[in-house]
């Protein structure tokens, strides 16, 4: 019986899978790609926390701005008054 080339492929492929996982240094090979793949998962979780703290202190530096703004613009008229009285 002939067999499709699907199935030759499919048969290639678990003979492959069958000596590499015989294999101590495929073995290793394979787990530390699981442990680099955790890894980025993990780097990418921590970066994900960084861009909403990042988002925050760009609203916290900008409402600081808006008070130092208001703050900085009545001591110069406070001062204008005090100089006026005492000319």
């Amino acid at each position: 019986m002939t067999k499709n080339p699907l199935d030759r492929l499919a048969e290639l492929g678990e003979e492959v899978l069958g000596k590499a996982s015989q294999s101590p240094t495929a073995a290793r090979v394979i787990q530390s790609a699981m442990q680099m793949k955790d890894r980025v998962d993990d780097l990418s979780k921590r970066v994900r926390g960084l861009e909403k703290m990042e988002k925050r202190l760009t609203a916290l530096e900008k409402r600081l701005a808006k008070l130092e703004g208001g703050s900085t613009r009545r001591a110069s008229s406070s001062k204008k008054k005090s100089a006026t009285k005492k000319s």
